[in-house]
């Protein structure tokens, strides 16, 4: 009876705000640019909401509270990089926005192609976007089915509702577009918030008196789980460091936050938003002292399972119906952003790897959304990591764009080979290291080490295309 509560609510938040969504654009014409960007209209708060929409996942709602739980201080690393990302999209996304707009850009691809004047460059990007946004969207159904496991009380197939509720969001993109979830984000960003507080703030009082005495029970159980030198090794100073600065800078690289920028109206909501964004980053607190109180309440959780360790707190000490309202806000943080995602790389494929004329594009862009969210949850089924894993994985790949958007903004970019040679090697060399299960090398993140040669590559090549050019010149 209790499963069937839960599972009844949960099912009524999600179909509620996928009618919201829907409501909220059944007037619009979707035409390519709706579709994709939602009309380039989004004024600061809509701006505001998508954007959080799309950075909130169910990784903030579990996959911090899991490293909280197993790793303690690392997972701090979270509430720096977001801030990062918005101190880059401050300077560097206003430019790129009167360029895309100007030229009718739709995607991040796009602006490559049109600043390197390569549609073989679009191409790459666009391709490394589709393949990286894959472990993205597999994190949120991850996150879907870890929330549905534990509010059926184990007495459903959580596969089967993780596919079903992703399928009524795809459903729900295929409808509404960007626009859509944008409005999907309004009711998602304030049911998570009261989520969070729950999480954050109630259940440290009602076993420990307060957030500050979980921690000083944490700091008494394990003395170095506030510090970098805590529970494992290879998470320490250097880590944390490049870590956040390969997430923030990368951050506004993806597919989907590019396109969530171009989406705004003018440059001033853009720096608007990178303002105000940063709040959000309370609710991180909160989830982390989630984390702090479950390790004190149920400890002995091990490797995956820590992504669902304050859900289990909930699950055994609170009825059916709080753990459903908590358990449909997780999944909301899962399926909005998955909407906005799974959109973004559709786009790509539609617009830059395998082009539709004008008329066809967003017919084209929704069967590419549908092929997508068969690969997502087929690859999803197969594969089982951490969610915080799962996004660095993600970032390490994606985060290699990053110095060929910074750099076209100089009065005289880069040649487009140059950005290509150092994407290449740089993914070249993460796979190697993915090969040999390599995620550290001395005792930096091998994206940034990535990032690194990624950079040298692309001076030194160059270097040599501009000499060449020179010895040319009469």
């Amino acid at each position: 009876m209790n499963s069937w509560i839960a599972l009844l609510i949960i099912a009524f938040i999600i179909a509620g705000t996928i009618g919201f969504g829907i409501f909220g654009v059944r007037r619009i014409t979707m035409n390519p640019a709706q579709f994709i960007l939602g009309g380039r209209s989004f004024g600061v708060i809509f701006l505001w909401l998508l954007s959080a929409g799309e950075v909130y996942t169910s990784f903030t709602f579990l996959g911090a509270a899991g490293w909280a739980y197993s790793r303690g201080a690392p997972a701090f690393y979270i509430l720096c990089y977001l801030t990062v990302s918005c101190i880059t999209i401050f300077f560097y996304m206003p430019p790129i926005w009167r360029i895309a707009r100007q030229h009718g850009l739709l995607t991040n691809a796009d602006y490559f192609a049109h600043r390197y004047q390569s549609p073989a460059l679009g191409f790459l990007t666009g391709l490394v976007g589709v393949v990286f946004m894959i472990p993205y969207i597999t994190l949120q159904l991850t996150g879907i089915q870890i929330l549905l496991r534990i509010a059926g009380y184990g007495a459903i197939d959580s596969f089967l509702a993780a596919g079903a509720a992703f399928g009524l969001i795809i459903g729900f993109v295929l409808f509404s577009g960007l626009r859509g979830t944008a409005w999907a984000s309004l009711i998602k960003d304030a049911l998570v918030l009261a989520g969070v507080i729950f999480a954050g703030i109630v259940l440290p009082i009602q076993f420990f008196g307060s957030p500050q005495a979980v921690i000083d029970k944490v700091l008494q159980a394990h003395p170095n789980w506030m510090t970098l030198v805590g529970p494992t090794e290879n998470y320490g100073t250097i880590w944390f460091a490049s870590t956040v600065l390969l997430s923030g800078l990368g951050g506004y690289v993806w597919p989907h936050a590019f396109a969530s920028q171009l989406a705004a109206k003018s440059t001033n909501t853009i720096r608007r938003n990178a303002m105000i964004l940063p709040f959000y980053q309370i609710m991180l607190l909160l989830v982390f002292f989630a984390g702090f109180t479950a390790l004190l309440i149920k400890p002995g959780i091990k490797g995956q399972d820590a992504d669902q360790s304050f859900m289990l707190v909930v699950q055994e000490h609170y009825p059916a119906w709080l753990l459903g309202l908590i358990a449909g806000a997780g999944c909301l943080a899962a399926l909005v952003p998955a909407s906005a995602q799974i959109l973004a790389a559709a786009s790509l494929l539609s617009r830059n790897l395998f082009p539709a004329k004008e008329e066809q594009l967003t017919q084209r862009t929704r069967l590419w959304i549908v092929v997508l969210a068969l690969l997502a949850f087929g690859l999803w089924y197969y594969n089982r990591v951490t969610l915080v894993g799962l996004l660095l994985i993600g970032y390490s790949g994606v985060t290699q764009l990053f110095p060929g958007v910074v750099l076209s903004l100089r009065k005289q970019p880069p040649h487009a080979w140059s950005v290509a040679i150092g994407i290449i090697v740089a993914l070249v060399l993460l796979s190697l290291f993915a090969l040999q299960g390599i995620s550290v090398i001395y005792g930096a993140n091998v994206g940034t080490v990535a990032l690194a040669l990624n950079f040298v590559c692309l001076f030194v090549v160059d270097y040599f295309i501009g000499a060449r050019r020179s010895k040319a010149s009469p």
